[in-house]
Formats: structure tokens, C-alpha cells, sequence
């Protein structure tokens, strides 16, 4: 019985691909880059994080995955969070999340009024009462944000001064005393704000609480009116982003948002659960499913559709996007495999003009890109900071053909010459012997001499078993090479909370230091390897194309 099983297994593997013995297969694919013009442009600065409101009462599932990770109490002081964001020179920061409609904010003139943090209350919407944001705590955020050199987006609460109704439509205008209070102070402390942004997931059929599209529309009229009243009175030149409605993407609602805020919206921004509650057992299934990864770039398709043929100039940004709701999932969500949904995303939305992507959370919950307790980086983090160095603005059409399990998003490199490749392999069984082709022409990565040429080789077929590291070549001449950047999970288990950039752990020090992120250099002669379970960014200085000139 077990020969004929071996021998059922050769013939199908036979047939299109090399096996090992232990039944994993190596396949040949090739990577399309059309690079006669970008398709989509980002913002220089695309990754971005969250930071959020919850305190440590907020759980979900009886699980409790906060900690002391709120606005109010987060630890400024830790080393490792400073070195954390300093890594990415400079990262995008959000302020903000669902309870961000219940804060006020203390102000000079009233300081001696109590100012107190959320406490839990069933009754109350979000299961919170009100909270007040001490000036000393907004002070110390900012003192962070500037040593770290973040930039901050602040969500301002949206629902001050309306009265809820009981279908749960906020009515009446928008109260911006308290919001202009905290933009006065802000300005008069000399604090940098990137952007502020109106509102946390009211727009729509909102999120417990919603806002009509006309009233939503006016308030951040005069969000903007307020803005450019106070930094031109301080003769401030550039003023921050005018940022909204922060909601889930609804066609007909965004669309008609869009046209009421002509000249008084930078960016309007949507969110992403797209892959369902925390609470599902088949996240995994989904994340590795490529008919759920394409269909996950559907919002962006739509909203660049809408933000296209709009006259608002208006771009897109994903505002907060953290795949599972309700906290994520502890052991996928903060683990190697959500990489692949990550990384996925980054690559989708940018294909569509997005111009900038906030993650949930840069820290709290179980989607931190640090870990909540220890402020240790999870392998999304490392995702997200290769992305940021070697990813640039300008995006390049790319397409895998061999293969549907490998994902691949290619853009003009950052800050260097040539091509930064990604490919996403989410087969854990398959390793992809990857050729190039760019203008129709197949061929292996060549230097920039032979781009335009044609080139015959013979197939390679790679034996390498599941969790094999890879071996290059490290004596690649500088007019012949390639750098590669190959993310694998500890001990090939895709659940880990370790992952390993060319063989080797990425750890913190005890001094509490990022570790660098160092490439393997290839000669580019020889063929891209993309493992099973594994993420790989080429940076190809060599390559010459016209997008990128």
C-alpha cells in the first residue's frame, strides 16, 4: 500500500513539477513587471501604526489583550518602544480608535476641573463612560512623538455637542469649542500634528452610533475652516492634513462625502476587518487563501474608482486596518502567518494609489506590531519596517504566472536605484524557482547590461525540504547583484511570534536595540529561491527601468 501511495505522489508530481521524498514540490514561476510607467504612486511615508483608547477593561471572548496599552497609560519611557518607532525615520502614528468620540480634552482655563481616564460602565455607549485627556499627558505623548520623530495623526471626537437619537443617528452640529481648545494649546506649544482627523467609524451605518453624510460633511468643513483660522492667526504655512470620516467604506456614502468637502478634505480614510471576527476559528485558512487575499483589494478597486472621477483631490489612506475585529487573535494575529494577510494589503492597496496604510495597533490588543506586555517587536513589525526601507512611492503593474499561492507587488526601490521586489509564498509546500520578465521578455535577473537582451537557460529544479536555509552565493560582484531579504517563521511553524531574516533570529538586545536588517548579497545570475511559508523583498539596484529613472 505505501509504494503505491509514493508512487501515486511521483505522478502527480511529475507532470509539471520536481518532489522531494517527503512530498514537498519545487516549481518554476515567473515574475511580470511592466516598467515602462508606475500605475499608482504612495505617499513616501506609506506605513503607519495606531495607537489606541482602550484601557485594560476592555476585553473581548473573556479574552483581556490591552494591558497598559492606552493613550492614558502607555509606557513613553521604554526603551524599546522608543528605538522602535525611531527604526522607521520617520513612522506615521494615528491617534485614536472607538472611543476617541468620547474624549474631551482638558483645557488651560479649566484645569482644575476633575480629569479623569474611561471606566466601565455596561450602560454606556462602547461600554465606557466619557473620559477626559489631561494637557500633561497630551504633553508627554508629544515629548515621545518628537524624540521618536513620528507623525502624528489625532482623531478628534466627532460626536461632541450632537445628541444621539434613538435609532442611533447623532444630530445637530458638531462642537469644536473643546477640539479648538486642544489645536490652540497644540499650536502654541510648537507641537508638530501631521493631521487631524474627524471621527472613528461614524460614517456609513456607523459603529454603535452613525452621522449623515450632509452633517458629516459640514462638521469637517468647519474642522477646516478652524484649522486654517488658528495656524494662519500663528503664521504657519503648511497646515496639517484635514483627515475623514475614519469609517468602513460605503460606495454611495463615501461618494457623496466626497463631493460635499471639495477643498476642505486632504484624505479620506477607511477601515479594514475584512477577514472577520477575532473570535473565528479559521483565520489561518482564510489568510492562505489566495480567492480571500484578491478579493480583499475589492474596497481599494472601489474607493480609487470613486476618488478618481471625483473633483475632490482628496486620497485615499486606509486609516486603520487590523484584519480580525474585536482585538484580533492571539496566536495568528500576532504571529508569522498574519505577515502574509500584512504584507498582502500593503502590496493591494498601493496597486490602487492608497497613499497611506495605519495599522491596528502599533501596540494594544493582539495585532500589535509589539507585544503588548514587553514592547518586544512580532514579525509584523520587521514586515512593516523592510517595507518602509526598500518599498518606494512608485508602483510597478506585477504579476506571479505559475503559481497562485505566491503573491508579488514590485515598486521603484526607496532611496536607491533599480526595482524592490516582494513576493509572498503561502504554500507551505511548494518552493518557486522565480524567473523575471519585463517588456515580455523572460529571463532570470540579469545586470543592467543584459536587461534588454534575451536570455536561454536551463530549468532548475531545487530539491529544498520545508525549513531548509537557503545558501547564495555571497561573492556577487557590485555591477551583478542583488540583495535578498528572506523572512521565515522559527522553526518553520507559522504560528511563532520569532522570525528569522535570512536564517537568522531577529532578536532586541538587552540595551533594548533593534536589530539591524542586513541582506544576503546574490549574484544575479543565479535564480530567486522563494521558500514554503516565506516572504522575500529583493532589492535589485541594476535594474534598470524606465518607471524608475
Amino acid at each position: 500500500m505505501g509504494s503505491l501511495v509514493w508512487f501515486l505522489v511521483f505522478v502527480v508530481c511529475v507532470c509539471s513539477f520536481v518532489c522531494d521524498v517527503k512530498g514537498y514540490v519545487s516549481v518554476e514561476g515567473t515574475v511580470v513587471i511592466d516598467g515602462e510607467t508606475p500605475i499608482a504612486e504612495t505617499d513616501e511615508n506609506f506605513v503607519c501604526a495606531t495607537l489606541d483608547w482602550w484601557p485594560s477593561e476592555k476585553c473581548d471572548y473573556k479574552v483581556c489583550s490591552w494591558g497598559n496599552a492606552s493613550l492614558f497609560n502607555l509606557d513613553l519611557k521604554n526603551v524599546v518602544f522608543l528605538n522602535a518607532v525611531k527604526a522607521f525615520s520617520p513612522l506615521k502614528i494615528r491617534l485614536g480608535g472607538t472611543l476617541q468620540d468620547k474624549v474631551i480634552y482638558q483645557t488651560e482655563d479649566n484645569k482644575q476641573q476633575p480629569c479623569t481616564p474611561f471606566a466601565q460602565n455596561s450602560s454606556r455607549l462602547f461600554g465606557f463612560t466619557e473620559a477626559c485627556l489631561p494637557l500633561a499627558r497630551w504633553d508627554e505623548l508629544n515629548s515621545f512623538f518628537n524624540q521618536s520623530g513620528a507623525l502624528v495623526i489625532f482623531g478628534l471626537n466627532a460626536l461632541h455637542g450632537k445628541s444621539i437619537q434613538a435609532n442611533n443617528v447623532a444630530t445637530g452640529p458638531w462642537d469644536s469649542t473643546n477640539a479648538a481648545s486642544l489645536i490652540r494649546y497644540t499650536v502654541k506649544k510648537g507641537y508638530n500634528i501631521y493631521g487631524w482627523e474627524l471621527g472613528n467609524e461614524l460614517s456609513g451605518n456607523g459603529v454603535g452610533v452613525r452621522i449623515d453624510v450632509d452633517p458629516y460633511a459640514s462638521d469637517t468643513i468647519a474642522l477646516h475652516g478652524l484649522i486654517q483660522d488658528i495656524y494662519s492667526r500663528n503664521n504657519i504655512i503648511t497646515k496639517p492634513q484635514i483627515i475623514a470620516p475614519g469609517g468602513f467604506f460605503d460606495y454611495n456614502w463615501f461618494q457623496q462625502f466626497l463631493s460635499k468637502t471639495v477643498g476642505s478634505l486632504d484624505s479620506i480614510t477607511h477601515h479594514i476587518y475584512s477577514l472577520g471576527a477575532g473570535s473565528q476559528g479559521n483565520l489561518v485558512e482564510k489568510i492562505l487563501n489566495s480567492t480571500v487575499l484578491d478579493n480583499g483589494a475589492g474596497v481599494f478597486r472601489d474607493l480609487h474608482s470613486i476618488v478618481k472621477k471625483s473633483q475632490n483631490p482628496a486620497s485615499a489612506w486606509v486609516g486603520e486596518a487590523g484584519g480580525a475585529y474585536n482585538s484580533g487573535r492571539d496566536g495568528v494575529t500576532n504571529t508569522f502567518v498574519f505577515s502574509f494577510w500584512y504584507l498582502d494589503q500593503l502590496g493591494a492597496s498601493s496597486t490602487y494609489d492608497t497613499k497611506t496604510y495605519c495599522r491596528q495597533t502599533l501596540i494594544g490588543g493582539n495585532y500589535g506590531l509589539l507585544n503588548t506586555t514587553t514592547f518586544v517587536p512580532n514579525p509584523d513589525y520587521y514586515s512593516a519596517l523592510l517595507w518602509h526601507r526598500l518599498m518606494g512611492k512608485s508602483v510597478l503593474s506585477t504579476n506571479f504566472t505559475g503559481n497562485r499561492k505566491i503573491r508579488a507587488y514590485a515598486h521603484c526601490a526607496k532611496q536607491s536605484q533599480g526595482i524592490t521586489l516582494l513576493l509572498i509564498n503561502i504554500d507551505g509546500n511548494t518552493t518557486v524557482n522565480a524567473k523575471i520578465d519585463v517588456y515580455g521578455r523572460v529571463m532570470h535577473m540579469q545586470n543592467r547590461s543584459n536587461i534588454h537582451h534575451h536570455h536561454h537557460h536551463h530549468h532548475h529544479h531545487h530539491r529544498k525540504s520545508k525549513g531548509t536555509p537557503l545558501h547564495h552565493n555571497k561573492q556577487a560582484s557590485a555591477n551583478n547583484a542583488r540583495e535578498e531579504y528572506h523572512l521565515t517563521p522559527l522553526g518553520g511553524d507559522i504560528h511563532s511570534q520569532t522570525v528569522l531574516l535570512n536564517g537568522k533570529k531577529l532578536t532586541v538586545d538587552s540595551s533594548g536595540v533593534i536589530p539591524a536588517l542586513d541582506p544576503v548579497t546574490v549574484n544575479s545570475l543565479e535564480p530567486l529561491i522563494v521558500a514554503p511559508y516565506s516572504i522575500v523583498f529583493v532589492h535589485m539596484p541594476n535594474f534598470d527601468v524606465s518607471a524608475c529613472m
